[in-house]
């Protein structure tokens, strides 16, 4: 479920030191409870996830949709992305995170950024936005560890402004709820729906 922004910008992130000119798009609670070492798994399954494949059908047809309009207008063109039109952010990495990317995306555009004990983040950028993922591991205060993902985004002119209004009612409405809902099934299910954290030590990708 949307959870307040300040729900990433209150705790002490260490993506604020390199998104100060980006805005918070929006801030998911994700109900994967776990350990505290469980984090790199549930990264690991994000990186693996391809919405394209598995997802519900609307998700699929969003998705389809989005890339081929895409294509069409030249959005997604390599001279608009990462290292065309914008520098990547790991030119901004503090040294301690610039050895420590994370996973490879299986199917999703991001490229990864850094990862630690509680936190992982990528970047995409296309024609109309430089965007980042985030993924923090946050304590519920009874030894459970829950997911938090943020969007970051900072658009691209008018026609990036103009692209986050319009497809903001369909990620908040379609799009993030069934993609979470999704990721959380597979959590639950691959550490089993009546003890998840006491069975948490299995791999989410098994």
């Amino acid at each position: 479920m949307r959870v307040s922004d300040t729900e990433h910008t209150s705790r002490p992130w260490r993506i604020h030191e390199v998104t100060r000119d980006f805005d918070v798009e929006d801030v998911w609670a994700l109900q994967t409870p776990g350990r505290r070492d469980d984090f790199r798994r549930l990264v690991a399954g994000l990186a693996a996830g391809d919405p394209a494949h598995g997802s519900s059908p609307a998700v699929r047809a969003l998705w389809t949709i989005r890339w081929r309009l895409g294509a069409l207008l030249g959005w997604d063109r390599p001279d608009s992305g990462l290292g065309g039109r914008v520098p990547s952010l790991r030119e901004r990495l503090p040294a301690d995170l610039h050895d420590s990317p994370g996973p490879s995306f299986t199917a999703l555009p991001f490229s990864p950024l850094y990862l630690t004990d509680d936190e992982f983040a990528a970047e995409i950028a296309n024609q109309t936005v430089h965007g980042v993922l985030h993924l923090g591991w946050v304590p519920d205060g009874t030894g459970t560890y829950q997911g938090r993902m943020t969007v970051l985004v900072k658009p691209n002119g008018l026609l990036g402004r103009a692209y986050l209004v319009v497809i903001r009612p369909i990620r908040h409405l379609i799009v993030y709820p069934l993609m979470l809902r999704r990721i959380e099934r597979q959590w639950r299910t691959r550490r089993g729906a009546a003890d998840p954290v006491s069975a948490s030590r299995r791999t989410w990708t098994d």
